[in-house]
C-alpha cells in the first residue's frame, strides 16, 4: 500500500478550517491512531483514496449501503430525478410514494413523516411522545445512541435508578435530568425506573438491536418486556431503527422479534446513501404532529425529491435472496475473524446479526455497554491499523459496527479473512 501522504497533507489543511478537521468525530481516527484516509472515489464493495489505494469496506457509509456503493440503477436514478428539480419546498408524490413503501414494510408506522437525518428522527419522536403522555422523561439505554440531540447526549449516574448527567458540554443539567438511563439487556432496570418514577415517563427508547456500542443482540424476553413495561405504566415504545431497519430485515427488528412499537425512527437505508431520516407509527400519535395537530417540526429539505427517489430505488430491491446471502457472508466473516484470533492466541468475541457484526477484543461475552467497556481498545486499534495496512477498511472505533452489502462476494470476504490472520498475528505480538 502507499503512504498516506495526500491524506495527511488534506488532513492538515482540513484542520484550519473544520473542528478537528471533520465532520463527524469517528471519522478523525482518533480512537485507532494515526491520521484518516480521504476518500477519492467508492464502487460496490470498496473505496479508493487519494493516494491511490483501494480498500475493501466494511463501514459502508455506516450502513445505508445495503446494495453497495454507487450501484448503476441508482445512479441513474438520482441523475435522473436531479433533472427535474433538486429540491422543491413543496410536497411531490415521491414523498408518500416513499411512505407507503415503508409502511407496507413497517405496518407499525402507520403514519410517517421525512426528515434529514437519524438524529433529526429521534429528537422529533421523542417531542411526539411527551406531547402525546403529558409527560417528560423518557429512558434510554446505556450504550446505545440516537443522535446528538441534548436529551440523549446523557450518561448514568451513580446507580441504576439515579438522574442522568450530561456528557457534553452544552447540555443543560436539566435536559440531562429528564433522561433516565437503564442497561441495556437488563429489564429488571427498566421496571425499576418505571416504579421509582409513576406517571412520569413519557416514552422507552430502545435500540431493538444496539449497534452503537458495537452489535449487541437483545437477550430472549428483553424486547417483549419493555413492549410489556412500557404498556403498563402508559409510556410509548420507541425503536431506534436507523440502523436495523431495513438492514436486519425488509421489515427490520421489530418484524424479526414480532414487537410492534408506538413510534420507529428510521435512516441510513430509506435514503439510498443520501441524507434521510423518518419517524411514524401510531396514527393517533403521528396526528399530533403539526400541521395535523399542534406539535411543531418541520424542515426544508424534509422530503428532498432526489433523497426521496433514492429511498424508493433501494427500498424496492429487498428480497428475501438479499437477505439469506448477507447473512451467509455475515456468519462467513464473523467465523472466519474469530478463526484468525483464536490461531492467533488472541482473546477475541464475535458478536454478529445478519450483515452487520463486531469483534470485541475480550475474551468475555459482550451483552451490553459494561462489557463492551472491557473490550481492549488498543488491541483493537492495532488490529486496525493492520487490516488498512493490508486493504481493508473497517470501523476507525472499538464501538462500532462493521457492514457488509450486496457488492460484497465471498471473494471479497475471503480477503478479508486472509488479512485478518496476518492482522492477528501482529496483535498477539503487542499484547
Amino acid at each position: 500500500m502507499k503512504k498516506p501522504v495526500q491524506s495527511r497533507k488534506l488532513f492538515e489543511r482540513a484542520k484550519r478550517i473544520l473542528p478537528g478537521g471533520v465532520d463527524s468525530p469517528v471519522r478523525a481516527f482518533q480512537a485507532v491512531g494515526g491520521s484518516p484516509l480521504f476518500v477519492r472515489r467508492a464502487s460496490g464493495a470498496t473505496i479508493d483514496d487519494v493516494d491511490g489505494n483501494r480498500y475493501i469496506d466494511y463501514v459502508m457509509s455506516w450502513g445505508p449501503l445495503l446494495h453497495g456503493h454507487a450501484p448503476g440503477g441508482l445512479v441513474r436514478a438520482i441523475t435522473a430525478a436531479a433533472k427535474l428539480g433538486t429540491s422543491f419546498g413543496a410536497p411531490s408524490a415521491l414523498e408518500h410514494q416513499l411512505g407507503e413503501r415503508v409502511r407496507q414494510l413497517m405496518p407499525s408506522m402507520e403514519r410517517v413523516r421525512f426528515v434529514s437525518s437519524g438524529t433529526e428522527a429521534a429528537m422529533s419522536a421523542v417531542r411526539v411522545a411527551r406531547a402525546f403522555t403529558r409527560r417528560d422523561k423518557i429512558i434510554k439505554f446505556a450504550g446505545c445512541y440516537h443522535g446528538h440531540a441534548d436529551a440523549f447526549l446523557v450518561k448514568a449516574g451513580s446507580g441504576a435508578t439515579t438522574l442522568g448527567v450530561p456528557t457534553s458540554p452544552g447540555v443543560a443539567a436539566a435536559v440531562a435530568a429528564d433522561t433516565l438511563i437503564a442497561g441495556y439487556n437488563d429489564l429488571w432496570s427498566v421496571e425499576g425506573l418505571c416504579d421509582a418514577h409513576p406517571n412520569d415517563i413519557a416514552a422507552i427508547v430502545v435500540e431493538p438491536i444496539a449497534g452503537n456500542m458495537g452489535v449487541v443482540a437483545p437477550t430472549d424476553g428483553f424486547l417483549q418486556g419493555l413492549r410489556r413495561v412500557a404498556s403498563a405504566h402508559g409510556a410509548l415504545l420507541i425503536f431506534d431503527e436507523v440502523i436495523s431497519g431495513f438492514r436486519a430485515s425488509a421489515g427490520g427488528a421489530q418484524a424479526i422479534f414480532d414487537i410492534t412499537p408506538d413510534l420507529t425512527c428510521l435512516g441510513k437505508i430509506i435514503g439510498g446513501g443520501l441524507p434521510v431520516g423518518a419517524y411514524g407509527g401510531r396514527a393517533d400519535v403521528m396526528e399530533m404532529v403539526a400541521p395535523a395537530g399542534p406539535v411543531y417540526q418541520a424542515g426544508t429539505l424534509s422530503g428532498n425529491p432526489v433523497a426521496m427517489t433514492a429511498g424508493l430505488w433501494a427500498l424496492d430491491r429487498l428480497t428475501p435472496r438479499l437477505y439469506k446471502e448477507l447473512a451467509r457472508r455475515g456468519a462467513m466473516l464473523a467465523s472466519g475473524l474469530a478463526d484468525a484470533a483464536r490461531a492467533a492466541g488472541v482473546g477475541l468475541q464475535v458478536n454478529a446479526f445478519g450483515s452487520v457484526l463486531t469483534p470485541f477484543f475480550t475474551t468475555s461475552p459482550v451483552r451490553d455497554y459494561e462489557s463492551a467497556l472491557r473490550s481492549n481498545t488498543n488491541a483493537y486499534a492495532a488490529f486496525f491499523r493492520g487490516m488498512l495496512a493490508r486493504g481493508i477498511y473497517p470501523p476507525p472505533s472499538q464501538f462500532e459496527a462493521w457492514f457488509l452489502s450486496a457488492a460484497h462476494t465471498d471473494v471479497h470476504v475471503r480477503k478479508t479473512i486472509a488479512a485478518a490472520r496476518a492482522a492477528m498475528a501482529d496483535v498477539a505480538k503487542q499484547i
